[in-house]
């Protein structure tokens, strides 16, 4: 067994198990197919029932949760999966046999302890282009035809993913998913 491929396993596991919450198979199939864009569809739901059959995931169909422990994974920047990795994964009880013999850990544990906060508008409040941002979501929401939770929702999902990114540029990036014409974001975030 690899270490690469025990590593790409945890490192998806971390990206869709983020905020600590138990998921639907059904979401994380989305994560991994829409989301994150590393295989198609198909491949996802494949990926989600090797996964479960390989003991990386445990629980109901419909409120998954990983059995090995996540603590200290990290992503470079610009890392993807094999998908070869993820269709046919390592067992990971031999996983936790060779994280128990280098580091005694538990075997399940939350990634995120606190729960999700709603979007904060004030969080970049020294940034001018702050006080658009309000203005900013529900612009995105009209233009795209997707509510302003929604709208609201994935732009926290890129907050929190991206870290030092500002809730505005979240914006930004949702306005770009969903195809709108980039010219008026820029404008509307211009600072004169």
């Amino acid at each position: 067994m690899a270490s690469e491929d025990v590593e790409d396993i945890r490192r998806v596991l971390a990206i869709c198990f983020r905020d600590g919450e138990k998921l639907d198979a059904l979401d994380i199939e989305r994560i991994l197919s829409f989301d994150m864009e590393w295989v198609n569809p198909s491949e996802a739901e494949k990926i989600v029932q090797a996964l479960i059959g390989k003991g990386w995931l445990g629980g109901e169909e419909n409120a998954l949760m990983p059995r090995v422990s996540l603590k200290d994974v990290h992503s470079p920047l610009g890392w993807f999966p094999r998908p070869s990795r993820l269709l046919h994964p390592v067992h990971a009880s031999e996983r936790e046999e060779q994280n128990e013999q280098e580091n005694p850990k538990p075997a399940v544990e939350n990634v995120a302890k606190a729960k999700p906060q709603p979007l904060s508008y004030a969080a970049d409040s020294n940034d001018p282009r702050a006080k658009l941002t309000q203005r900013l979501s529900k612009y995105i929401s009209k233009a795209s035809e997707i509510s302003l939770e929604e709208v609201e929702r994935r732009a926290k999902r890129k907050h929190q993913a991206l870290k030092y990114a500002s809730t505005w540029m979240c914006l930004a990036l949702v306005a770009r998913e969903q195809n709108l014409s980039m010219k008026e974001i820029t404008d509307a975030l211009s600072i004169v």
